[in-house]
């Protein structure tokens, strides 16, 4: 009798072990990296207040900052996006004011926005050059569109070659992953377009 119980407790106890070793043997299968969904507004837009030396239109569900990093120059503003951590920083320079002539200084601005935007050029799958041109408005650029995990996906510059220099770079907030911020980017750069195409000089 006592051994029959004996080879049951070890039947039950191999058995216990075979389960074990089986589950064990599962292949386990990783489940693809997720991200938050991103909830964006509708687009509307506003012209900013008419005390810069430029005009154009924003998002209304943008903010204007003083640029914390240059206080002295009122002209130098942030366009911020909280919700979607993104800023783009906006720069001016009146080419009559500069030390050297209206032509060289253009060509310094011009020359500092190229290199300032081609940094990015380490981490950036591509980048795209778009001359940007309205008469009406004396209005003439390039965008500078950068592909790849680069922490400004578009910066540019407009001029009217004769007093006016405005530099803009879009950043996002993030550790940039491609992946996780593309939503966004695709959301925000009709913005920056639509910030360039509608700039006028004051």
């Amino acid at each position: 009798m006592i051994q029959k119980l004996i080879r049951m407790k070890v039947w039950k106890f191999l058995i216990v072990l075979l389960f074990f070793f089986a589950a064990c043997s599962e292949s386990y299968t990783p489940r693809p990296r997720g991200y938050f969904r991103i909830g964006f507004p509708e687009k509307e837009y506003v012209r900013i207040p008419n005390n810069y030396p430029y005009s154009f239109e924003i998002p209304t569900y943008s903010a204007i900052e003083k640029d914390r990093h240059n206080l002295s120059e009122d002209s130098w503003i942030n366009i911020t996006i909280p919700e979607n951590k993104v800023e783009v920083h906006i720069s001016y320079y009146n080419l009559n004011n500069q030390k050297q002539t209206r032509r060289e200084a253009l060509i310094q601005f011009m020359e500092d926005t190229r290199r300032l935007a081609y940094k990015h050029s380490i981490k950036a799958d591509a980048i795209d050059e778009q001359i940007f041109m309205n008469p009406a408005e004396s209005v003439y650029g390039t965008i500078y569109k950068i592909k790849g995990n680069a922490a400004s996906p578009i910066q540019f510059f407009l001029t009217d070659s004769t007093k006016h220099f405005l530099r803009g770079a879009f950043y996002i907030r993030e550790t940039p992953d491609m992946d996780s911020l593309k939503p966004v980017i695709n959301f925000i750069e009709p913005d920056i377009i639509r910030m360039i195409e509608t700039t006028s000089w004051n």
